[in-house]
């Protein structure tokens, strides 16, 4: 499938923005209360509340593509110690575990924390 090879660094912009607002919905209804989901109205204090804070800034950043390979390396090793601490503890296979999404989120931001944003993107118009 050679005919999207053209689109590369446009489809990396796109991964980028869509990976970032999939994790910013999990800060906005941690820290915002929107959407309101069980996760809504968390204390601060809690480690789900300063997952939701870094989800929140990071996951904002990364969208804009502001400080895009810090932003992302960060969000790689929140997802990680999320999978870690409250998936792993409940079995060993992701299926079951229910830490597929976790999984895929730290692998994916560590591919954007190594390819950088593409064209798209606030670092890209920066230099």
């Amino acid at each position: 499938m050679t005919f999207l090879i053209p689109f590369q660094p446009q489809l990396l912009s796109v991964f980028r923005i869509m990976s970032g607002l999939l994790l910013l919905q999990h800060g906005t209804t941690k820290i915002l209360g929107f959407p309101a989901s069980p996760m809504s109205d968390i204390a601060l204090s809690t480690p789900a509340g300063i997952a939701g804070i870094i989800e929140l800034v990071f996951g904002l950043l990364l969208v804009i593509g502001l400080f895009s390979r810090l932003s992302a390396f960060i969000l790689s090793g929140m997802t990680a110690v999320a999978y870690f601490i409250a998936h792993l503890p409940q079995g060993f296979f992701p299926l079951l575990n229910g830490g597929e999404l976790a999984a895929l989120y730290c692998f994916g931001f560590l591919y954007l924390a190594a390819a950088g944003p593409g064209p798209w993107s606030v670092d890209a118009q920066r230099g």
